[in-house]
């Protein structure tokens, strides 16, 4: 099932998308957010008394599903191949650092290269988005946690990153992390699944997502040890090799976004999104 939170002219929705791209609103559902935190039986209601398919929607009026999550972590140096790319040791444990609900975007919005950092970088990621959460989920218990998963694309502000060696300077920036366009639910996300991120029509990064060091549940167990995770909590899991930050042009220079680029970022089963840079 693929689920997605729609904007309308005064409120956004919930939606359920069909596979022919029609969907159903989820009324009374601002967000998918707020359909992961309801009951099961107020969530299975609100999928039967959906209302009528719809047209689908205008890329842009897709927000990302979960408007105001409570957490977002975001989990560095997990992929090998990107881990061989900077050099660095594999680590023992996740490299843990933090979003805010201000630093996401929707699916199709535009991200600005901000005035104070001019080393924008791609970083296209597997999203998972806790369904019902809890504390300390071990094994089935943290796969069961699992709501869904989506593409993310953790763009990040390279020159601030560098400043020190706390990375959510250059990570937490406002509408700087497009999410979306869909949740999915676990039934119809296949494990290993192809991410694919394109800068102007160029594969830059593709890698299956069985490269994790660190994979979903693993991940689950490891946060909700800390804290308790509850329903739209969001974990990016780390980008593959392939940023800019690893790569040089013809000048010798790393290729950084510029305002005219567009990113795409896909990963099978999940959708794409594409982001302007402006």
């Amino acid at each position: 099932m693929k689920l997605a939170t729609l904007r309308r002219s005064h409120d956004t929705v919930a939606v359920q998308v069909h596979p022919d791209g029609t969907y159903s609103p989820l009324e009374g559902f601002a967000d998918v957010g707020a359909w992961l935190a309801a009951e099961p039986q107020k969530q299975e209601r609100a999928l039967t008394e959906a209302g009528p398919a719809q047209e689908a929607p205008a890329a842009d009026a897709l927000a990302q599903p979960v408007l105001n999550p409570a957490k977002i972590f975001c989990i560095g140096l997990n992929y090998r191949s990107h881990i061989e790319e900077t050099g660095l040791e594999t680590p023992t444990h996740p490299t843990v650092f933090t979003k805010f609900a201000l630093s996401l975007t929707g699916p199709q919005d535009a991200v600005a290269v901000p005035a104070e950092d001019h080393r924008l970088d791609y970083e296209g990621e597997l999203a998972v988005v806790i369904g019902h959460g809890g504390r300390r989920l071990v094994g089935e218990a943290a796969r069961a946690a699992i709501g869904g998963y989506a593409v993310a694309n953790d763009v990040s502000m390279r020159g601030w990153q560098g400043r020190t060696s706390e990375w959510v300077q250059g990570k937490a920036w406002e509408a700087s992390t497009p999410i979306g366009p869909w949740l999915v639910t676990p039934d119809e996300f296949r494990e290993g699944a192809q991410l694919t991120t394109k800068v102007n029509g160029e594969v830059v990064q593709s890698a299956p997502t069985s490269d994790l060091v660190f994979d979903p549940v693993t991940l689950v167990e490891y946060l909700s040890a800390m804290i308790t995770l509850e329903p739209g909590d969001l974990i990016l899991t780390g980008t593959p090799s392939g940023v800019a930050l690893g790569r040089r042009n013809e000048a010798g220079r790393h290729p950084w976004l510029r305002a005219g680029d567009v990113v795409e970022v896909s990963i099978e089963g999940l959708g794409e999104q594409r982001t302007r840079i402006v």
